[in-house]
């Protein structure tokens, strides 16, 4: 069975929302490897010394246990256009470290590294290759019911009540003025969110 792994932002040397983390590795391992015993990634994980007060990007690889955790300074990604692509088959429930089908879609429908894909599952609206979506209708941000990842950074807003859930197909999309792409790494910054209409190509 593939590895997993989470990604956590590490600010000013600390770990981020680290328990929404530890609830999705810990659900992950009891799932996939029977695991009954709970991990706290705040005890197993060691702060490089030689890292500075910036930004960077901690990920950790596992499976019953940790098998590797690496820091690199992170570089957000700017993203200009997303292609909305179908594809009915694709299963990423669990966070695995083997991402080739995502990967390949991404290759397949992308020119430059500032393009992205919005992937079309059975109708709905689901993720982009590396990021959950907030969609904002006017008034409120909604995000798919039924991504392919639910990631922690929308587990996080959820929980403080920022976003709601919202069952979105292709055909919805007419409804919403700006989209913002959040993951553990990006902040829902309503500020960043870019027009519908503009950035994604049907």
């Amino acid at each position: 069975m593939s590895l997993l792994f989470e990604t956590i932002k590490a600010v000013n040397k600390k770990l981020q929302h680290v328990s929404f983390h530890n609830e999705r590795l810990n659900r992950s391992r009891q799932e996939l490897f029977g695991c009954k015993d709970e991990l706290n990634l705040t005890e197993l994980i060691e702060i490089p010394t030689d890292i500075t007060s910036e930004v960077y990007k901690c990920k950790v690889i596992y499976s019953e246990k940790i098998k590797d955790v690496e820091f690199r300074k992170y570089t957000p990604r700017r993203i200009d256009k997303l292609y909305l692509v179908k594809n009915d088959e694709i299963d990423y429930s669990y966070k695995y470290l083997d991402r080739k089908i995502i990967d390949d879609l991404a290759k397949e429908n992308c020119k430059d590294e500032n393009e992205d894909i919005l992937i079309i599952k059975n109708g709905r609206i689901t993720d982009t290759s590396y990021s959950n979506i907030t969609l904002f209708d006017g008034k409120e941000w909604h995000t798919p019911k039924f991504p392919l990842l639910k990631g922690t950074k929308r587990a996080k807003l959820l929980y403080d009540k920022r976003i709601i859930e919202k069952d979105i197909m292709i055909y919805d999309l007419k409804n919403y003025e700006q989209i913002l792409l959040i993951n553990a790494m990006l902040e829902f910054d309503p500020r960043e969110a870019k027009l519908v209409k503009e950035i994604i190509v049907e």
